[in-house]
């Protein structure tokens, strides 16, 4: 089978996503959280003068523009939010917005996002029951919060992205989260396969053995209307086993996802600038406040080399579905330090 890498799978020229952490203020304490995020802003963060700036950059891209992610942190502590999404949507700009659920989160302010122009919004749900997920969180009446806002969302016809956790701590409540998900009518359900970076460390990734039968269940759920789509986090080779369990040949998908991770279609901004593959790949390739985002993504080492799969060692880079997958690089680097290294939660090997 051909390694050539189809030129729709390479994101040379821009990311499809950007994430950029506005803030890491937030008022959970969830157990998991990349960003460490505390109850008070970085006194560096960008200011709203240079926040306008990054997103004309953003907007130099050019056509097709990347989709803008405006996470934390908890996006609503910021006070020029709505003056943000106002400005990336002037730019031409598609925003979505990843907020906590905090009292700052009303079901007024998901219809007020849904008039200021956001595509979507994602909420988090890691357990199914109210006890279970606010003890991961950290802060009583977030499930609650949660639940009312996708309902909200609902009403204003805001599409909704249900994100949940992926750990020992999670895996058996998954079946009854995906119920859960379901019945609210969330037009997208993405797994975040646990990377050990932040105070995610303090939980425990679940085995590889673990991870390809809960893949393939995943692949296996039903599909169609009514059903959300189901997408993973740290966990590209889903996308081989989409291929395997349905029957489908590499070349057949020209799917959104196939062939993003991160540096490779993806790339995260944290609060006060610093430029990296993702938010779970911690690797600096420079600041938007020295540099110009634009040349980062399209020049960087390190982003070139994330984008060159063939580069990759262990099994990922001998892998005849490296084009689509390519690996985690953030577990890649956290289990070794070797952000080229292979994905050690993917159980495949190559030519068995």
């Amino acid at each position: 089978m051909s390694t050539a890498i189809p030129a729709h799978l390479v994101f040379s020229q821009a990311p499809q996503r950007i994430y950029w952490e506005i803030t890491r203020a937030c008022s959970l304490t969830c157990r998991h959280c990349r960003a460490e995020a505390s109850p008070y802003a970085d006194p560096g963060e960008l200011t709203p003068a240079e926040g306008r700036a990054f997103l004309e950059r953003i907007a130099a891209f050019g056509s097709p523009a990347p989709h803008v992610i405006l996470t934390g942190g908890d996006p609503l502590e910021r006070a020029d939010l709505f003056d943000l999404i106002a400005y990336a949507r002037a730019l031409g700009l598609g925003v979505s917005v990843s907020p906590s659920a905090t009292p700052r989160l009303t079901p007024q302010v998901v219809h007020k996002l849904k008039g200021a122009g956001v595509e979507a919004i994602s909420l988090s749900i890691d357990r199914s029951t109210a006890a279970d997920h606010d003890a991961l969180r950290g802060v009583p009446g977030c499930f609650d919060r949660t639940l009312a806002a996708g309902r909200a969302a609902a009403e204003a016809r805001l599409m909704v992205q249900v994100n949940t956790l992926v750990s020992t701590e999670t895996v058996d409540d998954l079946p009854a989260v995906y119920r859960l998900a379901t019945d609210l009518g969330v037009a997208r359900w993405s797994l975040f396969f646990l990377v050990t970076v932040g105070r995610g460390s303090v939980l425990q990734a679940i085995p590889p053995d673990r991870a390809t039968a809960l893949l393939e269940w995943l692949a296996d759920l039903p599909r169609g209307p009514g059903q959300p789509v189901v997408t993973t986090t740290e966990a590209p080779h889903f996308r081989r086993i989409l291929l395997e369990r349905r029957g489908l040949p590499m070349a057949a998908p020209a799917r959104t996802g196939f062939g993003i991770r991160d540096g490779n279609g993806v790339l995260f901004v944290s609060s006060t600038g610093d430029v990296s593959p993702s938010g779970f790949l911690p690797v600096s390739a420079g600041n938007v406040l020295k540099e110009d985002i634009v040349d980062i993504y399209r020049s960087n080492e390190t982003f070139l080399a994330l984008r060159s799969a063939t580069g990759f060692g262990g099994r990922c880079g001998g892998c005849n579905f490296h084009a689509i997958c390519g690996g985690s690089r953030a577990r890649a680097w956290a289990a070794s330090g070797n952000l080229l290294g292979e994905d050690p939660l993917c159980t495949y090997e190559p030519g068995a």
